[in-house]
Formats: C-alpha cells, sequence, structure tokens
C-alpha cells in the first residue's frame, strides 16, 4: 500500500515509524514532514491546510490511504476532500471533526447521549461571562469553544484569573477566532488521563490509557502546553475504570453521532477526569494526542496500518490488538521561551548519543535542517521516549538520553510520570 501521512510533529514521526514497519506498506510519504520523519518516509512540501494540494499529490501518486496527524486539517474537511476524489483516508468527516472543533458541540453531544461531564454554560459576550463567573465563583474552567492548539483551557484558582481568561480570550484576541465565544464549566477533581479509542462509526476499539503533563514547569506549574511528557499505561487507569468510561463515554458519544447522521471514524481521545463519581468526560479530540501518541506506538505490537485498514473498512468488530506489558513513556525537550515565545533556530547536538541508551527512541516535532545542522524550528522540539520493565527503569534511560543532548537552548520537566512514583 501507499500511504501518505500529513503533519510534521512528534505524533506525526510516531505514526510514519509504526507504519514504516508494516508488512502491507509499499510507499511512505509524509508532508511536510521533519528531518526525523525523512529517515522512514519521503517528505514532499505541502502544509498542512492545503487540502487542495495534498488532494493533488494523494492522486497522482496513487495514494492508497491518507492519515492526517493534526486537528486542523480534519476541521478543515480534508477527509471529506480525499473521499470526494476517490482516496481513502482515516479521520472523521468534517461534521464528525467537531467533537474538537466545538466544545459546545461536544456539551451538546455528551448531554444528549447521558454523557457524564461537567456542568456547562456557554457565552458570546464577554461581560455576560465575567458575571456568570463572579456569580459562580472559583476555582472554575474556561474554555475557548474553538481550536486553540491546546492554549485555549485555563483552569482558573480564583475570579481573577478566571475573568483575566475570558478579558483574554474574548477581548484581546489572544485565539483569534477560536475565542470569540467561549464555555464555562465547573472543576472536577481527581486524576486526569486520556483514553484513546479506535472507531469505524459503529465500533469502538480501546488503545488504553495514557497520562500527559500539560503545564509546562515541574510540579504542574505554569501555562498550559501543547504536553511536556507522558506515560503509559497509567496504574491509577484500571482495567475497571477503562472499560466503564469505553461504556458509558466513548460507546454513548459513538452512537449519538451516528444518529445525527455523521458517523465518527478514527481516533476518538476522550480526556477524562477520574472522580470519586467515575470517569467524566472533560473534552473529545479527534486524532492521537502529543505526546501520548509516541509512548501508544512504542507500545502496539500489532501492525498498526491493518488497524488504521479495518477502520476505513468497518471491520473493528472482528478486530483485535496485541501490546507490550512494559511500560514507555516520553519527555519533551522544548525550546527556552515556550510556550509564549520560543527560541528558534538554535542548534541540537548529541543526538546520535541520546538515541544510544538501551530502549530510548527519539522522535521529532519542531526540527529542520540550516546550513547542514539540526536546528529548532518550533515549540516542542523534540521527545525523548523510552520503554523499560518498569516506570522507574523507562524514566531513567528517558532522563540518561536527555543528558546526553547537546543543547543549551533546550528544556524539560524533570517530573515525568510523578503521579505514578
Amino acid at each position: 500500500m501507499r500511504v501518505l501521512v500529513i503533519g510534521s510533529g512528534g505524533r506525526e514521526h510516531a505514526l510514519c515509524w509504526k507504519l514504516a514497519s508494516s508488512p502491507l506498506l509499499t510507499e511512505l510519504y509524509c508532508a511536510p514532514g521533519n528531518p526525523g520523519i525523512a529517515a522512514v518516509a519521503e517528505c514532499v512540501p505541502i502544509g498542512v491546510m492545503d487540502i487542495a494540494a495534498l488532494v493533488t499529490f494523494a492522486r497522482e501518486n496513487r495514494i492508497d490511504l491518507v492519515v492526517p496527524g493534526p486537528e486542523a486539517p480534519l476541521v478543515a474537511g480534508v477527509t471529506d476532500a480525499m473521499q470526494e476524489a476517490g482516496i481513502a483516508c482515516f479521520g472523521p468527516s468534517k461534521a464528525a471533526a467537531q467533537l474538537e472543533g466545538s466544545k459546545t458541540f461536544t456539551k451538546e453531544v455528551a448531554d444528549a447521549a447521558g454523557i457524564p461531564t461537567a456542568r456547562w454554560e456557554r457565552f458570546e459576550a464577554a461581560e455576560d461571562a465575567r458575571e456568570f463567573v463572579r456569580r459562580r465563583g472559583a476555582p472554575i474552567v474556561v474554555k475557548a469553544d474553538g481550536l486553540a492548539a491546546g492554549k485555549g483551557v485555563v483552569v482558573a484558582a480564583t475570579v481573577a484569573e478566571a475573568e483575566a481568561a475570558i478579558t483574554d480570550f474574548m477581548d484581546g484576541g489572544t485565539l483569534g477566532a477560536a475565542g470569540s465565544s467561549v464555555v464555562i464549566e465547573e472543576c472536577l477533581v481527581g486524576p486526569e488521563v486520556s483514553l484513546f479509542a479506535l472507531c469505524d462509526g459503529t465500533t469502538a476499539l480501546s488503545l488504553g490509557g495514557a497520562q500527559d503533563h500539560k503545564r509546562v514547569g515541574d510540579g504542574d506549574v505554569g501555562p498550559n502546553t501543547g504536553g511536556m511528557g507522558a506515560y503509559s499505561p497509567a496504574p491509577v487507569f484500571t482495567a475497571a475504570l477503562e472499560a466503564d468510561a469505553m461504556d458509558r463515554i466513548v460507546r454513548p458519544a459513538l452512537a449519538e453521532m451516528a444518529d445525527r447522521g455523521m458517523p465518527f471514524r478514527g481516533i476518538l481521545f476522550a480526556g477524562l477526569m477520574l472522580t470519586e463519581d467515575g470517569p467524566k468526560l472533560i473534552e473529545f479530540n479527534v486524532r492521537f494526542g502529543d505526546p501520548e501518541c509516541e509512548v501508544l506506538m512504542l507500545r502496539l505490537k500489532s501492525d498498526l496500518l491493518a488497524a488504521l485498514l479495518a477502520a476505513v473498512d468497518g471491520e473493528l468488530a472482528a478486530f483485535d490488538l496485541r501490546w507490550r506489558a512494559e511500560p514507555a513513556m516520553a519527555v519533551v525537550m522544548a525550546a527556552k521561551g515556550y510556550p509564549a515565545n520560543p527560541v528558534k533556530h538554535s542548534p541540537i547536538g548529541g543526538l546520535d548519543a541520546a538515541a544510544g541508551v538501551p530502549g530510548v527512541s527519539i522522535f521529532h516535532a519542531g526540527t529542520e535542517m540550516r546550513d547542514g545542522r539540526l536546528v529548532s524550528s518550533g515549540g516542542r522540539v523534540i521527545t525523548i521516549c523510552s520503554v523499560a520493565a518498569d516506570l522507574h527503569a523507562a524514566r531513567a534511560a528517558a532522563y540518561r538520553a536527555v543528558d546526553l543532548l547537546d543543547w543549551p537552548e533546550g528544556f524539560c520537566r524533570r517530573d515525568i510520570a510523578w503521579q505514578a512514583l
């Protein structure tokens, strides 16, 4: 099979790395890719939002399956465009991708399906939102209604902090159109986990859980980021809790989407809070998380390409997946100044030494080649991953690799997996 992956981050590198091992694969392309991806796939210089050019490339190169990584092209309708051109695409339609593109839509689906979630209200006027916060008090959660690349959620400990978030999103326009309306929720309490499910429109197959680390600093301090590290499996997310979440959250959502005439196919990523009353939905995403994807791909023993095809073909009811028992963890190396103003184009060395640590794999996220040297090109730059007999050993290996990097302009959290360890 000839496969095109769309994206250029650590998630897409991990997907390409896993797809490259499939015996079903003939050719693997990635648009636009990155220097790490170039080792396992042919990179083509097409942006993720240039849907017309992506369709043209897929048609001209006889692509059998397209695998979009990021949410933006899915929300913009890349799956619909590929299908109209007669090309199979692993991902939800534009209508179904509203589960990530609109917080309001997700809440309405959850309410209709009886999915346990936080109480919520939606506001289009900033002063109405601020008045609601003053009446409800804190802690409280303020969410931009649209896509905000992981930066549109503020868990406000005080009313003032919530009001400031509303002002930034709605009056300041810091998130553009994504923040023109907001959803304000009660603050759920408990451990947070990510649950991933492979969906074919009617059947959902669990891909297991992971725990992410959203805040930029050790001890979960500082602003939210796209994710500073992850590990899987998460000991707090027991098999019983996973089964409960699949039965009460994922499968009801799948049924509700089918009832609405927009069956969901692709990856359904449920952000969950494990409350005293059981798992509750925080939000849905319609793609793999990053860096959760990296640890899941390292633990997956089955052929990823075969699994994606089964989802596209509606055959998951007769499909199963095999997983490594050993845990995996990921440490994100980010550029100094991230998430606000990351330093770019700083040279990165020591990758070969880091990759030589037993059990370590390295995925590129924000890198590029300049004058023959590997340099940073974004906020999250490299993901150092490890697999070992237990989390203690995985953590030791990952940080040993981090310490072998020669990148003074980079930093990472030093407490990944603290919830478990």
